[in-house]
């Protein structure tokens, strides 16, 4: 089966979703979208045995064949990886979405088919080889997820958030493009895996490291990473699920992913490693340390993930120390793009079920704001379960999954100082202790999330609802992830090989020809290490710190909101707006003749400049007719009838004026032999004539005061300007032809071919018969329009007189 096929068969299935919404009755939707992500799953774990040996999947379908752009689905150990957290997740959270909405009272038809949609982007951004449809899948993502993240939108905070959450991504997606383009420029093509072959090459190009930051500030708008976080938690006011999907599995890793496949392109660079693992581990700091302030659960998770996004990062930008030492697939350097990947499941496992925790307390207690919860263990011990292993696993306690990421980064951390990648003996030293502070933060706002919740006194009057546990159907997919937190900490060794070594070989292809070289043994146990007492410090510091939560909590109060990055953006898009507001009245007057002032001087400009610019002015009267009497006093007559127009007291002299213009001009056809251009100008100006006077007829007098135009030296210069600018256009186009007129293909193929003697006739009729239907079609339905607005009105006179 084609993959390219199977990256749109999300999409394909929620055409028929309406139509199922209103068949099932009352079966729950999702229980048909449930199939699609769990089939795609077991298809795409089929591929696991070849992957991990190291094969390959490649399908194209041509889509652009003139501009070499195709739909290239390309399948190794990292793509398929996150292929698996897409369908894999995506079944959970489907699963979950069918007890937590509401088949009655919510639009489950939008919901799936919003859905669905962004699963088909997200296999299209993480299974494209072509840089271009990664781009078209990349922006579908972020359309889709405004939907998703919209979906209440009856809702302020939900319309905001979806609308912060597509600017800041757009404009990352945007950058990303440029630096796609200039990728390809370099290498003279779209495909990733080309330019993984040319690294090297492309490192000495001159456009490298523009390329470089372009792509990167795609991928850290996407990946919320600092300071372009700020949409993350305003998107939590999207439903559960949603924030379920998008943020542990699915949209946020997109940037990760981008990282990971395009490490092999620019780890050649120190700019890369810098801002990737600098950023990264700046991102988890601050998000961890803010984690704390926040009092909404969702809020809470949301800083996690930036957090949690940030460690990621920096592990791949560690990863990338790898491309510039010796001897690095033997090191400790090894543990850092392992612990990346391995650290993104795991992240998926708790973080999803936490996600869905936070739904279940807002769905059974009517509240997520942290302040009025507590005292919910006895209530919901199966939720307070789920979210104690949760939690403790994203802590990095063990006997969880957590854990065993947490102590692999930081041994990557640690291992910076055998190779003194810095020049600097000393900036190593920053990376560990940096990591370490983060840790304890995250140590402590995982307790702050669970604790708060669960334990402490129950305050039902706090509640709008009273407090119970979840149903099972709720429960099924936050215990089944949880499950996986515990089970993964016993069998990592099986993930690894199975998952993580293959996508290490796609990161790191100069370091491992096969996943098998990828020489990694993950256990809880490494002795008495660096490592292992940072750890006891994390616990030590994190637990003391939370225990005393409540005395300096309120030193986040000190920070002003003033000068908060959310409070820029608000201030930016305000600044923004007002000033669109203010530039928008300036121009937009309501007079027709304003907007025809603005478009006429651009246009004369523009064809202007473009002139002068090509030095495109050459006038040739050479090859033109000898001009008659006749046709001196034509146009004498009819200078004369426009100035009449201009200056006339009346608007009957004004259409008489008018009405001899357009004889003039029907006289020059005659003159210049062209009878039927003739009798169609005299008909339509006899009918414009006298529609003119009918209309005018019924119009007001207009008074004394304002028979007389007066003169505007603006306007006059704007239609001199016009006047001039289409006279040398046309004189300059007459002089210069750059190919033989199409007349003489006409002359020589009317009678011949189109078997007719009249060759305007002809080409109105045969060699332009689509453009005559279409006016003659416009024609008839400006009539059918005018026929009904006089039968409406004759008819409205009719009961008006009947009522009399």
């Amino acid at each position: 089966m084609s993959l390219v096929f199977l990256i749109f068969i999300p999409i394909l299935a929620a055409l028929f979703i309406p139509l199922l919404f209103k068949r099932l009755g009352q079966i729950h939707t999702g229980w048909f979208v449930l199939l699609v992500p769990a089939a795609l799953f077991l298809y795409y774990a089929t591929r696991l045995p070849s992957v991990m040996e190291g094969g390959t999947y490649v399908s194209e379908l041509s889509w652009i064949p003139s501009l070499d752009i195709a739909f290239v689905a390309y399948l190794d150990g990292l793509s398929l990886l996150f292929t698996l957290l897409i369908t894999g997740i995506g079944a959970l959270v489907v699963l979950y979405s069918i007890f937590y909405l509401d088949k009655h009272r919510e639009q489950l038809h939008n919901f799936y088919v919003y859905l669905l949609i962004f699963m088909s982007a997200m296999l299209g951004v993480v299974q494209s080889d072509h840089l271009i449809t990664l781009y078209l899948f990349w922006e579908l993502t972020s359309i889709s997820s405004f939907l998703l993240i919209a979906y209440w939108y009856t809702r302020d905070r939900s319309r905001f958030g979806a609308l912060k959450s597509m600017m800041i991504t757009v404009f990352g997606g945007l950058m990303m493009l440029g630096g796609f383009v200039l990728l390809s420029i370099m290498g003279g093509t779209y495909s990733i895996r080309e330019l993984i072959a040319q690294a090297p090459e492309l490192a000495q190009h001159d456009f490298f490291i523009w390329a470089l930051v372009l792509v990167l500030l795609g991928a850290f708008t996407k990946s919320a990473q600092f300071p372009f976080y700020i949409w993350l938690p305003d998107a939590m006011e999207a439903p559960t699920p949603v924030s379920a999907y998008l943020h542990s599995a699915t949209m946020v890793k997109a940037g990760i992913y981008l990282v990971a496949r395009l490490t092999p392109v620019f780890a050649l660079s120190e700019v890369w490693m810098w801002l990737v693992a600098g950023v990264g581990l700046f991102t988890m700091v601050w998000a961890s340390f803010f984690a704390l302030k926040q009092t909404d659960l969702k809020g809470i998770l949301a800083f996690s993930t930036v957090s949690q996004l940030g460690l990621i990062m920096s592990l791949l930008g560690v990863a990338a120390a790898a491309y510039h030492v010796e001897g690095a697939a033997d090191s400790y350097l090894k543990y850092a793009a392992f612990a990346a990947i391995f650290h993104l499941i795991n992240h998926a496992t708790f973080k999803g079920s936490l996600f869905m925790i936070a739904g279940i307390v807002d769905h059974e207690t009517g509240t997520r704001d942290i302040r009025k919860l507590g005292g919910l263990m006895s209530l919901m011990p199966v939720s307070f379960t789920v979210a104690l292993i949760g939690s403790l696993s994203m802590a990095g306690l063990p006997p969880f999954n957590g854990f065993l990421s947490k102590e692999m980064f930081l041994t990557a951390m640690l291992s910076l100082q055998e190779f003194n990648m810095f020049s600097m003996d000393v900036w190593w030293v920053l990376f560990p202790i940096i990591a370490w502070i983060g840790s304890v933060f995250t140590f402590i706002y995982s307790l702050y999330f669970v604790f708060h919740t669960f334990a402490g006194k129950h305050q039902p009057e706090q509640l709008p609802k009273k407090a119970h546990e979840a149903p099972i159907g709720m429960l099924i997919s936050p215990v089944f992830l949880a499950a996986l937190v515990v089970l993964i900490f016993f069998i990592p060794n099986l993930i690894g090989d199975w998952l993580v070594k293959p996508a290490v070989a796609a990161i790191q292809p100069f370091l491992y020809d096969s996943p098998q070289n990828v020489d990694i043994h993950v256990s809880a146990w490494h002795g008495f290490n660096t490592e292992l007492f940072m750890t006891l410090g994390i616990f030590a510091i994190g637990g003391l710190m939370f225990w005393t939560l409540r005395k300096w909590q309120h030193l986040y109060d000190l920070y002003p909101d003033a000068i908060s990055l959310n409070r820029l953006y608000d201030e930016m898009m305000l600044l923004s707006d007002g000033g669109a507001n203010r530039f928008s009245r300036i121009y937009m007057t309501g007079f027709i003749r304003s907007y025809l002032v603005y478009m006429f001087s651009f246009m004369t400009f523009i064809v202007l400049l473009t002139l002068f610019l090509n030095e495109a002015f050459q006038i040739d009267f050479s090859n033109l007719a000898p001009i008659g009497v006749y046709e001196i006093v034509i146009l004498l007559a009819l200078v004369g009838a426009t100035l009449t127009i201009l200056g006339s007291k009346s608007r009957l002299t004004a259409i008489i004026a008018l009405g001899a213009v357009g004889y003039s001009v029907a006289l020059l056809f005659v003159i210049f032999r062209a009878p039927d251009l003739a009798l169609t100008q005299l008909v339509i100006e006899t009918i414009s004539v006298a529609l003119f006077l009918l209309a005018f007829y019924h119009l007001p007098q207009i008074s004394r005061k304002e028979e007389r135009m007066k003169f505007r030296f603006g306007n006059a210069l704007v239609a001199l300007g016009v006047g001039v600018t289409m006279t040398l256009v046309a004189l300059s186009a007459h002089s210069q032809k750059a190919m033989p007129s199409i007349s003489e293909f006409y002359k020589e193929t009317v009678y011949k071919e189109a078997g007719g003697g009249n060759i305007v006739n002809v080409i109105l009729v045969d060699y332009r018969g689509f453009d005559t239907l279409f006016e003659i079609a416009v024609l008839g339905i400006a009539g059918i329009g005018i026929i009904t607005m006089i039968r409406l009105r004759l008819t409205k006179k009719e009961g008006q007189h009947e009522n009399k």
